[in-house]
């Protein structure tokens, strides 16, 4: 094997330099045996200053050298870090393989060479157990007294995850145990950043630090490269070609460019590519974290930052609003499903807004867009996140309009489950403001919450004249919040108990309600309301096919016959599970109403906050 480092370093490389070291290292080795080895560095580089180099051979020596070693023994050789002389790299590989086949080239670059015959072997991030190894190995060379159990080894692993396994980003890492108090704090430091990272001991000036890796492939890119690498910083998930152009043209950058780029920086290990080309979805990247928070940093120094997040916000709240639609429009697996492809980018959005010097645009389009994506709050699960949102963003919210007041009220329904004295504060600013706005759609959404809350003490009496005033107030196809099928679903299950005959009426109602059909959350609330009407009646054959049809429907995402496609509802599954458990069982049917589900609780202390 012969070895050979290829010039470069950051400084500027003159022509002819790769080839030069290439004939010196093999030139010199035709003296050594089968096994030997033949290392050059850098003591033979032309110097594009005009220091002293040494003679630089002709290339048809080199073929001929080459061609002669290979006709004795294999020849491998081995050009190593070839970014800085890429071109050059491919035309001389070219040219050896064409003029000397019996020798094989291993190059290590950034790029791919781009030529007819290579074969491309990327190297990916370690696997999350091997990451922690790693890290482990190094930490006992930095901090040899450091044991990674219990929460300390739950910080290692979360370290290794936030640095995505890049091996020379995890020695970084390691190396800083003795600087930190802990492996927790050090793992809360990375993640608001990572090119801090740095060390003295990596022989290449590079690998120092993170920003020196992640910069010396910054500089082998185009300027509008750059520029879109940089500008697609502010995506915290994955974007498309479309929104990345959106984005990011303008300023020397056309739109047309911005795909091209996306390609190169992909090549070049900048950006992810999550689905296959030419798959049935577009293209989708993700940029890694290190990239990210250099990026960031180029952004900031170019001045640039504001605009970019400005355009984020304004893509985003679009994107909402987008995802409302398709969730009246009886698209709600679409709904859902553009939302869970953009959750890393809407809280992104919130975390914009929520900074001490956003301007009140963006306050407004955050929380717009919060409140636009009640169902995915509400129905999906997320009601925790849908709070810690709200609880940022309401405080900032000055004025006090329709758009606060409806954040309110879904702040409030997102609090009635587990802090039902914060959601009774809410409604009591949120009322007002409809009943003088005559919002018949706001007043019986208030309604329904005020009977969420009824029914969480236990006051099924009360619940039911609520969820029956919310159901008789809010319009049909009313946007920004719950069908008047959902309360009526919860009305029949509120009046079970009292009115077995009256609840199997508002169940009915339920299902025959306007829209109800292109509804999928208020079909599946309804047929669940019909069974547990039924089974409370003795129905209970009836009650558990119907059960079991609903639930089929939810997990397998085959619609019935004349209704939507389910998307996936997790809290109306798990009602169901519950029913047919309690069919199954001699035990008395434990109902439940359409809310948010808490699992843990918020102090009221902070999301008394959330009320502005």
């Amino acid at each position: 094997m012969i070895y050979v480092r290829c010039p470069g370093g950051g400084g500027p490389v003159a022509v002819g330099a790769l080839a030069a070291r290439v004939a010196e290292a093999v030139l010199g080795s035709r003296g050594t045996g089968a096994g030997g080895r033949r290392t050059v560095g850098a003591g033979a580089v032309p110097d594009a200053r005009g220091a002293r180099t040494k003679a630089r051979p002709a290339l048809a020596d080199l073929v001929a050298a080459l061609r002669g070693t290979a006709g004795r023994r294999p020849v491998l050789l081995l050009l190593d870090d070839a970014d800085a002389v890429r071109t050059e790299c491919a035309g001389l590989v070219q040219r050896l393989l064409m003029d000397a086949p019996g020798v094989r080239v291993l190059v290590t670059c950034r790029q791919a060479l781009g030529l007819g015959e290579e074969r491309v072997l990327r190297l990916t991030p370690l696997a999350p157990d091997a990451a922690v190894e790693l890290f482990l190995a190094r930490a006992r060379d930095a901090a040899p007294g450091f044991r990674a159990a219990g929460a300390e080894a739950a910080a290692v692993a979360r370290i290794c995850r936030v640095l995505e396994g890049v091996p020379l980003a995890v020695e970084l890492a390691a190396g800083q145990l003795d600087a930190e108090p802990s492996a927790r704090a050090l793992a809360d430091r990375l993640e608001q950043g990572q090119c801090w990272l740095a060390a003295p001991g990596p022989a290449l000036r590079r690998h120092r630090s993170l920003r020196s890796a992640v910069g010396a492939a910054y500089l082998l890119c185009e300027r509008p490269e750059r520029a879109v690498w940089s500008r697609s910083s502010v995506f915290e998930g994955a974007f498309t070609e479309p929104t990345a152009a959106y984005l990011c043209a303008g300023a020397g950058v056309a739109p047309h460019q911005v795909s091209a780029c996306l390609a190169r920086l992909a090549a070049a290990g900048v950006l992810d590519t999550l689905d296959e080309p030419g798959g049935l979805r577009p293209p989708r990247y993700r940029m890694t974290r290190a990239a990210r928070d250099f990026g960031t940093e180029r952004l900031r120094a170019a001045g640039e930052f504001e605009v970019a997040v400005e355009r984020h916000v304004l893509h985003h709240r679009r994107l909402a609003e987008v995802a409302e639609h398709l969730w009246y429009a009886g698209d709600q697996r679409q709904a859902a499903g553009l939302v869970r492809d953009n959750a890393a980018d809407l809280t992104a959005l919130v975390e914009y807004a929520s900074r001490p010097e956003a301007p009140a645009a963006q306050v407004t389009a955050a929380l717009a867009t919060v409140a636009d994506l009640w169902f995915w709050w509400t129905v999906h699960d997320h009601g925790e996140e849908g709070r810690a949102h709200l609880a940022r963003l309401l405080p900032r919210a000055t004025a006090d309009d329709h758009l606060t007041a409806r954040a309110r009220w879904l702040a409030a329904w997102l609090h009635a489950p587990g802090d039902p004295a914060t959601a009774r504060a809410l409604l009591g600013q949120v009322w007002p403001v409809a009943v003088l706005a005559g919002d018949d759609a706001l007043i019986g959404w208030v309604a329904h919450v005020q009977g969420v809350l009824a029914w969480e003490r236990g006051d099924a009496r009360t619940a039911a004249e609520c969820f029956r005033q919310a159901a008789d107030t809010v319009p049909a196809f009313a946007p920004g919040g719950p069908a008047p099928a959902v309360s009526l679903a919860a009305l029949a299950v509120a009046q079970a108990r009292t009115s077995p005959g009256a609840a199997g009426r508002s169940a009915r109602r339920a299902m025959a309600s306007p829209g109800v059909r292109d509804d999928a959350w208020a079909t599946a609330l309804a047929r669940y309301a019909r069974a547990y009407t039924d089974h409370h009646q003795g129905h209970t054959a009836r009650a558990w096919h119907r059960a079991h049809r609903t639930l089929a429907t939810l997990d397998t995402r085959v619609p019935l016959p004349g209704t939507p496609d389910a998307p996936d509802i997790p809290a109306v599954r798990a009602s169901l599970h519950r029913l047919l458990a309690d069919i199954e069982s001699p035990r008395t049917p434990r109902a439940t109403v359409p809310a948010p589900r808490t699992d843990t609780p918020m102090p009221s202390r902070t999301s008394s906050r959330a009320q502005g």
